[in-house]
């Protein structure tokens, strides 16, 4: 009898088991029409690797080629040859053995197995397939004994000199490494507390290491020790051996690596042949059709600088691949929205990427090409000009740009990799991110890959539960955990993918020439390979086009189609649309009974409360002023504690306060200093590095020397991020076009809103009207003095406030409707005009894949009966239940009947 974990054997019963499971398998093989054992040979397939053990290895670059092939076994050990943790196939280690170092690695090796269990034929021809055999400090084995793997340390130095005569024998360099998994001793609790959690480990299995009958079992103290350490982690063997083995041979593998760098120290763009004519030719065409010809003096000087630097520092291609993705979102009638400052590149405007414009402000004819420029100073944004009849042919004029420096995009020097990011409908982004592959083939093409380390909570949790493990959770100090869960912080924990990012392989390289790559958090199924290397570490060397999905653009579709309203004829100067940033009356209601001075409601970034409350505030009054307080919104110590302070006191107005980065450089350039000193200012201000690095270059004495006020650059020093100007430009122009949809379209504005931003839905109280509204908002109050509201409470008090607003102005829901209702879009009454029908999926535990089976039932006739619904649709019990609660059977039988009239 064999005794193992005090459960015993009898080894018969193993043998009978055996004996059966063999049975089974030779039946199940004669199925196959195999009936010799030699026609096993043939029952080897394509995926015989997710079957067999599988061992480590340690594998070096030892020069560029080395480092390329290594790339290509980490992309299909993650990839091809994924079965729940990377491995790779020996003939594919074969196959790119050129420029690598195959090293027999650690205890989990095939080496060290064949030296514990196999004959001496057997473990030559394991060691043959290695260029040099690994030997590692005898205490990193001492587990394995504890663990019943080995029986005594005598097996262990028995099974090492096997290793080391045999690899003596086959004349293979011997060298002595420390297999590390941390770098001092101290650091060993952090891996234990991994080991220790059986759901943590790759995949969510458990660690190799884990013991769950044990949880105690010690682990190796695998740390990265001194040449002197290592020397006396061998006392098996001579101290000439030892030396050897040590520090020689180690030597000899380090003489034989060169220098390599695993990441390129440049960029390298993808090339489209022509591209950089295209670029300039498309924004002359444009410039021509929009400013006439000659141009205008201002128009030209912008737009030749801009062009000499993006073609001379080879970003000429950037923004052509930019133009073509935005114009096939154009072309197939989804509008783009722009991120970040790429709106201070005329350029961007020209080729069509974005619809900011960052001339000063001016008047320009649609219909003629007429244009005039205003005087310096006269007006801060040309969004705000009133409508002007133009002097040549009689059409009213359109106020245009916003006065961005060009150097807030690419730079002093215009050297900066131009950083293109884009807001495409949440609808297409899938679209926009296949034509990638469309322009540059999809071995090209690769999604930003990210690393998702542990986050301290989580870390502070993984501390508690090995502490509980332990059984020190009673005597440990909370001062200890939290230096235990801040040693567990930061590990990687798996991968993901930059939510729009898409990388670029240039069409003369390879991705292997940058990056390995992989599944996204080893999805197998996932329709993109993603970048092996977090791409922040490969920015700089391949492009990334920032391809994003919004809601904006998703909604400026479908107010479009409701209204059939081009959002491009929307006018940014109605006095209407520009009062509900200030009161409700143009919606003609008062909001006053639910706290709401204004008409921002459900506005795209000034609809929250902290920005409503803003807009009470400061009053605004123009365009401009909601670019300033869009910058204020997303920055950081930009408006409490600076700028409202500022307001309130009466220091400055709202337009006098630093609300965007690129303000700064606009105001010091007026106040004038030199061009770059204001740039330079600018940039400190807006990565918060104003209060260290202004006495060290003076700044703050320049400032003062060309008379800037000292509140000025007081509120400098507090900024610790600034918002780019044209992001904050964009955002408004998307927030004055649904504006105006809300005002004059008011029920589509409705109608698109419920439907496209909203998580969370009580449809019974929504259509029960004001009062049952009220009384759900009074018990969430209720919930939320009392901490217990709920995610869905919270949600729901922005939903309400919405509905109140429209029930206000004369607006209602209609209940869900069996023949009408949609499966996730509100819809207009076809009824009631002054009505919105909800749709399936908004009666809570009605997913959209279910709703869609009852619309696409309809299409196929009317329902008869409740029994009719059921065999005809995926609606379960609970969901009829509802509906008959709400009355949507009203009227209808309960099964099938013939009628003989």
């Amino acid at each position: 009898v064999n005794y193992d974990d005090e459960v015993a054997h009898r080894a018969d019963y193993d043998a009978q088991v055996l004996g059966e499971v063999f049975n089974l398998m030779i039946h199940q093989i004669m199925q196959t029409g195999k009936y010799k054992l030699l026609d096993l040979c043939e029952l080897t397939g394509d995926d015989i690797y997710k079957i067999v053990y599988p061992y480590h290895m340690t594998a070096l670059a030892l020069n560029k080629t080395g480092l390329k092939n290594m790339f290509k076994l980490v992309s299909e050990a993650n990839t091809k040859y994924f079965h729940g943790e990377t491995r790779i196939p020996k003939e594919r280690l074969e196959y790119y053995r050129e420029g690598l170092l195959y090293g027999s690695s650690c205890y989990n090796s095939d080496v060290f197995e064949a030296a514990l269990n196999l004959s001496d034929k057997k473990l030559e021809q394991a060691m043959k397939f290695y260029d040099y055999i690994e030997i590692q400090p005898i205490e990193d084995y001492y587990h394995l004994i504890e663990r019943g793997k080995l029986q005594d340390r005598d097996e262990l130095i028995k099974s090492l000199h096997r290793i080391v005569d045999c690899a003596k024998k086959l004349d293979k360099l011997i060298v002595a490494t420390g297999d590390v998994h941390f770098l001092d001793v101290k650091d060993k609790i952090f891996r234990d507390v991994f080991i220790s959690n059986p759901t943590i480990g790759i995949g969510h299995k458990a660690h190799p290491l884990c013991d769950r009958r044990n949880p105690k079992a010690k682990n190796p103290c695998q740390y990265l020790r001194t040449t002197n350490e290592m020397l006396e982690c061998y006392p098996y063997l001579s101290q000439e051996e030892a030396f050897e083995y040590v520090v020689t041979n180690t030597n000899k593998i380090a003489d034989m690596i060169e220098e390599i760098k695993p990441v390129h120290d440049k960029l390298f763009t993808p090339k489209i042949e022509g591209a950089d004519d295209n670029l300039k030719n498309l924004c002359y065409e444009t410039a021509y059709k929009t400013y006439g010809k000659p141009l205008p003096s201002i128009v030209e000087k912008r737009l030749e600088k801009e062009l000499s630097n993006i073609i001379k520092h080879g970003f000429g291609v950037i923004y052509y691949i930019s133009h073509l993705l935005v114009k096939k979102s154009n072309d197939d009638g989804y509008l783009v929205g722009s991120r970040g400052s790429v709106g201070s590149s005329f350029v961007a405007t020209m080729s069509g990427i974005t619809e900011v414009n960052p001339l000063p402000p001016h008047y320009v004819c649609l219909k003629c090409s007429h244009s005039e420029f205003l005087e310096e100073g006269a007006i801060a944004d040309g969004y705000d000009l009133e409508d002007k009849v133009c002097p040549k042919c009689g059409a009213i004029m359109k106020g245009e740009g916003h006065n961005i420096p060009f150097e807030t995009f690419l730079g002093f020097n215009a050297d900066k990799v131009p950083d293109i990011d884009l807001n495409f409908s949440g609808e297409y982004q899938a679209n926009a991110h296949a034509f990638t592959k469309e322009i540059f083939g999809e071995d090209h093409v690769f999604r930003a890959g990210t690393i998702s380390t542990v986050a301290e909570k989580t870390a502070y949790g993984y501390a508690k539960g090995y502490a509980e493990l332990m059984g020190t959770d009673q005597s440990i100090r909370s001062a200890e955990l939290e230096r235990i869960a801040a040693g567990c912080g930061g590990v990687k924990r798996t991968t993901g993918q930059h939510p729009g990012g898409i990388i670029v392989i240039p069409g003369d390289m390879d991705v292997f020439d940058f990056t390995p790559y992989q599944y996204p958090a080893d999805d197998l199924s996932a329709a993109w390979k993603t970048t092996h290397f977090d791409f922040h570490a490969i920015h700089d060397n391949v492009l990334k086009f920032d391809i994003l999905g919004h809601v904006d653009p998703t909604v400026t579709r479908a107010l479009q189609d409701l209204t059939g309203v081009d959002p491009k004829t929307i006018p940014t100067n109605d006095k209407k649309v520009m009062s509900l940033f200030t009161s409700s009356e143009a919606l003609g209601c008062n909001l006053d009974f639910i706290g709401c001075k204004n008409g921002a409601l459900g506005l795209p970034e000034f609809g929250t409360t902290f920005v409503r409350g803003m807009l009470d505030q400061t009053q605004p009054k123009s365009f401009s002023d909601l670019v300033i307080i869009s910058g204020l919104s997303h920055g950081t110590d930009v408006y409490l504690g600076n700028a409202e302070s500022l307001i309130k006191a009466g220091t400055c107005t709202l337009s006098e306060v630093i609300g965007c980065r690129d303000d700064i450089m606009v105001y010091l350039i007026e106040k004038g200093l030199p061009n770059k000193d204001a740039f330079d200012i600018m940039e400190c201000v807006r990565k918060g590095k104003s209060p260290a690095v202004f006495p060290e270059k003076k700044y703050e004495e320049l400032m003062k020397k060309h008379n800037v006020p000292q509140w000025y650059i007081d509120s400098c020093k507090k900024i610790k991020y600034m918002f780019p100007k044209a992001h904050a430009v964009a955002y408004v122009l998307s927030a004055i076009r649904v504006a105006w949809w809300k005002v004059y379209y008011p029920r589509e504005y409705y109608a698109v809103y419920f439907s496209t931003r909203c998580d969370f839905y009580e449809i019974e109280t929504l259509i029960q009207g004001k009062d049952a509204i009220m009384a759900r908002r009074e018990e969430i109050t209720q919930l939320r003095s009392e901490r217990s509201a709920s995610n869905k409470d919270e949600g729901l008090w922005d939903v309400f406030e919405i509905a109140l607003e429209m029930i206000e102005r004369g607006f209602r829901f209609s209940p869900v409707s069996l023949e009408y209702s949609q499966a996730s879009k509100f819809i207009l009454d076809p009824n009631d005009k002054y009505a919105l029908i909800p749709p399936f999926s908004a009666i809570d535990a009605l997913g959209e894949a279910v709703a869609s089976t009852v619309v696409e039932a309809r299409k196929n006739g009317p329902f008869l009966s409740k029994e009719d619904v059921i065999k005809r649709t995926k609606l379960n019990n609970s969901h009829i239940k509802t509906l008959t609660k709400m009355g949507v059977f009203n009227g209808m039988q309960e099964r099938n009947q013939l009628s003989l009239f």
